[in-house]
C-alpha cells in the first residue's frame, strides 16, 4: 500500500538568477545643475532627466565634491578624503594623496572601468583637478572639479 502524505513531497527546480541586462546597465536620474546648486527644471517646471550617460558623469562629479565619512547619508564608500590630502607636507604629496582617494571613490561604481591623467591647477584658495573616467560602454569623459582648499 502507498503512503501517503499530507505534505506532497517533489525535487525544487534549480533557479538560475542572472541580473537582466536593464539592471547592469546605466541609470536616468534627475538633472542636478551644478551652477545653480540645485535639481534642474524645465519652462513647466518639472525635473529634467538626465541619460544615463550624463548621470553617471554628474554622480562622479558628486562622490568628487563629497567629503568621504561627513555625511550620514553616504555609506563609507562614497567620497573622497579632501582633508586628510591637503594635510600633507607638499604639493607632490598632496596630488599624490588626491590621485588615490579619487580613484578609490570612482572604481567603487562596477560601471567604472578606470581614472587616470590627473593635472591639477594650483591657485591661492582653491585647487582645479581635471582627470579623465571611462565608464565600460563609452568612450573617455573628461571631468573637471575645483577643490576648496
Amino acid at each position: 500500500m502507498a503512503e501517503k502524505n499530507l505534505f506532497p513531497v517533489f525535487d525544487v527546480p534549480e533557479i538560475n538568477i542572472s541580473a537582466p541586462a536593464e539592471e547592469q546597465k546605466y541609470k536616468p536620474s534627475v538633472y542636478f545643475d551644478f551652477e545653480l546648486g540645485d535639481f534642474r527644471r524645465d519652462g513647466a517646471n518639472k525635473l529634467v532627466v538626465a541619460d544615463g550617460k550624463k548621470a553617471y558623469k554628474q554622480w562622479c562629479i558628486k562622490t568628487v565634491l563629497t567629503e568621504r565619512l561627513e555625511r550620514l547619508a553616504y555609506s563609507s564608500d562614497i567620497g573622497i578624503e579632501l582633508h586628510d590630502a591637503l594635510k600633507q607636507a607638499d604639493r607632490q604629496a598632496v596630488e599624490s594623496a588626491l590621485i588615490r582617494t579619487i580613484t578609490e571613490a570612482l572604481m567603487v561604481n562596477p560601471m567604472t572601468e578606470y581614472v587616470r591623467r590627473f593635472e591639477f591647477t594650483w591657485s591661492s584658495d582653491s585647487l582645479y583637478c581635471e582627470f579623465i573616467v571611462k565608464g565600460k560602454e563609452w568612450e573617455e569623459q573628461s571631468i573637471g572639479v575645483n577643490l576648496q582648499t
